[in-house]
């Protein structure tokens, strides 16, 4: 098969995939007695001889005593990590950056919405020839394992290891709840009335970051707004949607009203200052945000709980993901088989899988990882709630039909450039799904992807 033919069909097998689903991804065969789309490790994966150490970015907290384990347990395969920004606050720029460079770390994290731009950019090692790979499927959630492989029953490759879930719920100030005689909410409508009321108590319901599309997208994905469908061997950009609108309209009423703190930042000082004071009571996010408000509200302990998202009708139990990562080889790493080895047992080790829970706050992909008892007991900081069980109903009402498109760090970044600009006052979160709709669709085509309308 010709350099360039490869080329073209990298472009035509990267379709994203349904996130959340519970059958693999569509296939696209590689032709040519099954030469691999992309430049990776594919047929070969050698140990290397002698001592390696690896290279390893990551922005989970508490990573690092993962590794130390690692590192202690296995002297002649040494992982030297990074702590990096959350993917769209930094991390993914600098990947990008580096690949180009032909200085990427061997190892990255890298969440399933943003897999298929890496693959695009030819950034992923297939590992699917590297020991111990092939037999790995069975130990995560079948879902997760799909967004891994890329193609029907993995004929296209392996291009990452499942770390994590994020299934999304409701925290909230239980304290001031309570001093005001209000209950966590259970509807939409009934979160923006008290907004109003917490408002009036010189407080904030929550704040909208102008950084965190993905946030924005969880709250999409809880109105079955999905953003991208497939049309045949064709891409159709759904970004601006009724139940696009709905999520968009609410918010820019509360943005309007000045009812939600527009000049915070998600994982920012300012915004942990405001939890600390009170100023901002409840946060929309996922499983692992238990250990951010945790870590970084520390004289609010004991004063926060957890319930499933506020519903758009009355009685549902919809629910939004938000992240989710996996452990990828980097393309252009000497130590393929290494590198796959530290990441298999980085999610699926119980001891690293408790470190990763109770220092990260992550919701395993393995499936061994859902049996850890800190996901079944009363949480200290919590009010002794056990909050897993919210999230676990969460999870069960995440629409599974969801599917992302092969550009979305793009994406992301037209709706995080235009939420900017919606916080200004220069436009209107519809305006907003409009533009980025209209530019993630000539960002397809620029990467030479089908596109209808």
């Amino acid at each position: 098969m010709a350099v360039r033919d490869r080329e073209s069909l990298a472009r035509r097998c990267v379709i994203g995939g349904t996130v959340l689903a519970l059958t693999a991804l569509t296939a696209c065969g590689a032709g040519d007695g099954g030469d691999k789309a992309d430049g990776a490790a594919g047929a070969s994966c050698k140990p290397s001889s002698g001592k390696v150490t690896l290279d390893y970015w990551s922005w989970v907290p508490g990573m690092q005593k993962a590794v130390d384990l690692w590192n202690s347990e296995n002297p002649d395969i040494q992982v030297k990590l990074k702590t990096t920004p959350s993917g769209n606050a930094g991390t993914y720029q600098n990947l990008s950056n580096a690949l180009k460079a032909g200085k990427a770390p061997d190892l990255g994290q890298v969440e399933y919405d943003s897999l298929a731009s890496f693959r695009l950019k030819e950034g992923l090692t297939d590992i699917s020839s590297c020991p111990g790979v092939e037999e790995a499927g069975d130990k995560f959630v079948d879902w997760t394992w799909s967004q891994a492989e890329f193609g029907a029953d993995g004929k296209d490759g392996v291009w990452a290891v499942p770390q994590d879930t994020g299934p999304m719920a409701l925290f909230y100030r239980k304290d001031v709840y309570d001093k005001l005689g209000l209950k966590a909410p259970t509807t939409w409508d009934e979160y923006a009335e008290q907004a109003r009321t917490l408002k009036k108590d010189g407080k904030y319901i929550t704040h909208f970051s102008q950084t965190d599309p993905n946030w924005f997208t969880g709250l999409l994905w809880q109105n079955k707004a999905t953003m991208f469908e497939r049309d045949g061997d064709a891409w159709k950009v759904t970004v601006d949607r009724p139940e696009s609108r709905q999520v968009a309209d609410y918010w820019q009423k509360l943005i309007d009203d000045k009812l939600v703190a527009t000049d915070l930042q998600g994982f920012s000082p300012a915004l942990y200052k405001a939890w600390n004071s009170g100023e901002v009571v409840t946060w929309v996010s996922a499983a692992w945000g238990y250990s951010t408000i945790r870590d970084n509200a520390k004289s609010t302990a004991g004063k926060w709980a957890v319930a499933p998202m506020p519903q758009w009708q009355e009685g549902g139990q919809q629910a939004g993901n938000w992240g989710g990562s996996t452990t990828t080889v980097m393309s252009g790493t000497k130590h393929p088989a290494e590198a796959a080895k530290f990441a298999l047992w980085l999610n699926t080790d119980a001891e690293a899988l408790e470190i990763l829970n109770r220092e990260g706050g992550l919701y395993p992909a393995a499936k061994a990882g859902l049996d850890l008892p800190a996901l079944k007991e009363p949480v200290d900081f919590y009010g002794k709630q056990k909050i897993f069980d919210v999230f676990a109903q969460a999870s069960t009402g995440v629409d599974t039909n969801f599917t992302w498109g092969p550009t979305m760090t793009d994406t992301y970044r037209f709706l995080s450039d235009g939420t900017a600009n919606t916080v200004a006052g220069k436009t209107t979160l519809g305006d907003v799904l409009k533009d980025t709709g209209a530019q993630s669709a000539d960002s397809l085509r620029k990467q030479s992807l089908d596109v209808t309308e």
